[in-house]
């Protein structure tokens, strides 16, 4: 893999907190964050996503070491460990053991690293950040050992890794889109040919992260549960739908003609996935063509359907979105990322943030007794090595 420079100064901090640590100077590299503005819950059944990379990163600064063995020093935690070997702990060494195995288990062997490891993407947040961790750090080890890697090839060993040892049975969306997001854009991506399209955000508007401060665990059960449900429609289904592979194959025709032969619950699932594909289709072309409105409408439907069919939204989500509704300069709103807490997505006009900010701010702790955490954020470029 040739690292794209992502520009900028190497951050002075992390590189003297590295020398500090390690008594070298580092080389250092980053990978966005991301909300996904619409396509949730959909690329696990291999349909289409669109999400953007944020300026919200995580960085790991780095120097080779000889042994094969990995010293990893998290600022944010102030914990080490030592690898690649272990067991999974449940916390943020398993996203680095579990991409460091991954490295040794597909052939590459790594020479061993000292990193240190930073992140501002709010964990439990439904913004990425586990990929974050994971895509940056595989750069790193990548690089450090002086290895190739197609592009594509990092995106689903990471997702392996995160799938394998993690346990979470995420899709690929978290992992491609810190691969090859660009900014100023949104990246519509097929998850069954893994094809994609970058689709411009019109400059005048805002991506505005609102974190309802309820943290989500993806690997708790819920996730996995919605993807075994998934699973079990579609074995329901397949039988009727000759070449069905996956919920995306199910057209929204048949479904409703023959939505009574299907248990309640499946029904739901199965209608959130067919429907959320086409407003991705839809909101794609939206933005293309600056129809904000249009667009609006289709993040409120998606939250809907999060919310009553695919149920995986949760009061605060749901306080969370009704505030933003009503706000100074609101063009949609729903939840983004897992659910089960985290985070929304807004739309909202460049000259109104401030007002947004502060009408949604001071009414959703008034009503849910938690100060949530807002980014008004950028979107931003793929992963790559920092050059300063």
């Amino acid at each position: 893999m040739s690292l794209k420079v992502i520009g900028g100064e190497v951050d002075v901090a992390l590189t003297a907190r590295f020398v500090s640590l390690f008594g070298e100077t580092p080389r250092t590299y980053r990978a966005p964050g991301r909300v996904n503005l619409i396509g949730e819950h959909t690329d696990y059944s291999e349909g289409s996503v669109l999400p953007a990379a944020l300026t919200l990163s995580c960085w790991v600064a780095g120097v080779p070491r000889t042994d094969g063995v990995l010293v990893v020093h998290s600022d944010n935690f102030n914990e080490r460990i030592t690898g690649p070997a272990g067991a999974r702990a449940g916390g943020w060494e398993d996203y680095v053991r579990g991409v460091a195995l991954a490295l040794g288990a597909a052939g590459h062997r790594i020479s061993g690293a000292n990193l240190l490891i930073r992140g501002d993407v709010p964990m439990g947040a439904g913004l990425g950040s586990s990929a974050a961790v994971e895509v940056a750090v595989a750069c790193a080890l990548l690089d450090l050992s002086g290895l190739e890697m197609d592009r594509l090839d990092v995106a689903r060993l990471c997702q392996h890794a995160e799938n394998a040892f993690v346990g979470a049975r995420c899709g690929i969306m978290d992992q491609f889109v810190a691969m090859y997001a660009r900014a100023g854009t949104a990246l519509r991506l097929d998850c069954r040919s893994l094809e994609f399209e970058l689709v411009p955000i019109p400059d005048y508007v805002r991506l505005v992260a609102c974190n309802s401060m309820v943290r989500h665990r993806l690997a708790d059960g819920e996730y996995n549960r919605r993807r075994a449900e998934c699973e079990a429609a579609v074995a329901r289904v397949a039988p009727a739908i000759p070449g069905l592979r996956s919920l995306r194959d199910v057209d929204p025709t048949w479904l409703e003609a023959h939505r009574g032969e299907i248990p309640d619950r499946l029904y739901r699932r199965i209608k959130h996935v067919v429907t959320e594909n086409v407003r991705v289709l839809e909101m794609s072309d939206a933005l293309r063509r600056e129809d904000l409105g249009r667009a609006g409408a289709l993040m409120a439907e998606s939250h809907r359907s999060l919310r009553d069919d695919y149920e995986v939204s949760c009061p605060e989500l749901d306080l969370m979105v009704a505030l933003a509704d009503r706000a100074p300069g609101i063009i949609g709103a729903r939840m983004t990322g897992g659910g089960f807490g985290g985070s929304t997505v807004n739309l909202v006009h460049e000259g109104a943030v401030e007002d947004f900010c502060r009408y949604v701010a001071q009414r959703y702790e008034t009503q849910s007794g938690r100060r949530p955490d807002i980014h008004v954020t950028m979107t931003g470029d793929g992963a790559g090595r920092v050059m300063g």
